[in-house]
């Protein structure tokens, strides 16, 4: 047997920090040596629900750090909401009018109210969580919400956001029929979640314009967190964007403290490296990942490692072939020379051939960084011949404005002012 001293609670705290001591096995060694060891992944959802059930009753203050919200929209929102929600950031104050919105983690809802008040009637709201406690308060609160907005557009269900297409609502209501007692009960019980997500998925494919979620992606255990990426990859429209405030590691986080189950439960030491988190939706395939908000001072440190909140954008690509049809853009600076994430490298000043498809994509997403050049004559689609995305060339001016382009014109007016005075 081994004795290995655990710290209670969360550093820096006190001054000494209270040490219990409990035997260790074989098992319990290998599952700290091997993060993504079943009875790790287990254990970690197990803490986090617990944690988070105890927070549904009784508010947390080590579970969120400060966020102004705007104040308009918590005005509408039950006390009781407001108290026993956690987060990091406002991510929803990036939605807009007429979308359909899906909260990842929505706890007791509070970031579902808010946003169901910016998208309107004509927009959606979805949450997402795991934790039957937090689901009863946003569940009881919703029809407040909606009699005092106008309008009820926010739906509730439960499911692990690592497995976005399994509700387990309905997995639940068939096991309530169905009682597992054996092992074929339990492999029929598998087939059932299988099915599930296939015929009736709780969040369909390409069905969701913003992902949102505040303070829970670094809860998902490490071994999930690819799917986990893959999962809002998938629901999201093309063109669709993901808006996520989390908490990021200025370093690496150690072992050490992963290990310690208080800590992950709590925001801290499942956090990504800043770079990372970044990284993480690159690797799924998003494009346009840009930090919208990092704060300089962290919000708590743990033996000298920082953790802060941050918010970033990332979007998902648009779908269709490349098709040839004249378009070229100008990098405007001020850097010398980018990168796009199709592996694009251009330099500033010089005009860049793109397909129809990633023209589009720039002038959505990049509108103040290029200027951008329509041929004279568009080629339709159907006429289009596709593009090779896979190269960087620069595109002839001739190619843009025809190489039969033979015109003469006046000086233009390209100096008056708005007023319409001439300033030559």
């Amino acid at each position: 047997m081994i004795l290995i001293p655990q710290f209670m609670g969360v550093l820096p705290f006190k001054s000494t920090p209270s040490v219990r001591f409990y035997l260790a096995n074989p098992t319990q060694v290998a599952r700290r040596s091997h993060p993504t060891h079943p009875l790790n992944i287990l254990k970690t959802e197990s803490a986090v629900k617990e944690r988070y059930a105890a927070g549904a009753h009784a508010q947390e203050a080590a579970l969120c750090c400060p966020v102004d919200y705007d104040p308009q929209y918590l005005k509408v929102i039950p006390q009781e909401v407001i108290d026993r929600d956690y987060g990091c950031g406002d991510p929803s104050k990036y939605v807009r009018p007429g979308e359909t919105v899906l909260d990842l983690g929505s706890g007791t809802g509070k970031i579902c109210f808010i946003a169901s008040q910016v998208v309107g009637p004509e927009g959606r709201v979805i949450g997402v969580d795991m934790t039957d406690d937090m689901l009863k308060v946003a569940r009881d609160n919703a029809p407040v919400v909606g009699e005092r907005i106008g309008h009820s557009n926010v739906e509730f269900h439960k499911g692990r956001i690592q497995d976005l297409a399994l509700d387990l609502d309905q997995l639940e209501a068939h096991l309530r029929d169905h009682p597992v007692s054996d092992a074929n009960g339990y492999l029929a019980a598998e087939e059932i979640a299988a099915e599930l997500r296939i015929k009736s998925p709780m969040i369909p494919d390409n069905s969701v314009d913003v992902v949102v979620s505040n303070c829970v992606l670094n809860l998902v255990d490490v071994a999930a967190r690819e799917q986990l990426f893959r999962e809002i990859h998938r629901v999201l429209r093309p063109g669709g964007r993901a808006v996520i405030s989390d908490i990021v590691a200025d370093e690496d986080v150690p072992q050490e403290l992963q290990d310690d189950e208080y800590l992950w439960s709590g925001c801290i030491s499942g956090a990504y490296r800043e770079d990372l988190f970044l990284k993480a939706f690159e690797d799924v395939g998003f494009m346009a990942v840009r930090v919208l908000k990092l704060d300089k001072e962290p919000w708590q440190t743990v033996k000298g490692y920082e953790f802060r909140s941050m918010t970033l954008e990332a979007v998902k690509g648009a779908a269709g072939p490349c098709l040839e049809q004249g378009h070229a853009v100008i990098y405007k600076g001020p850097f010398k020379k980018i990168l796009d994430d199709d592996g694009h490298a251009m330099e500033r000043g010089k005009r860049y051939a793109m397909c129809g498809r990633t023209y589009q994509f720039y002038k959505d997403h990049y509108a103040s960084e290029f200027e951008f050049i329509d041929p004279l004559t568009e080629i339709s689609a159907d006429k289009a011949e596709l593009f090779d995305c896979g190269e960087t060339r620069l595109r002839h001016p001739r190619e843009t404005k025809g190489l039969d382009y033979d015109a003469t014109t006046e000086a233009s007016d390209c100096c008056s002012t708005d007023e319409g005075e001439n300033c030559c």
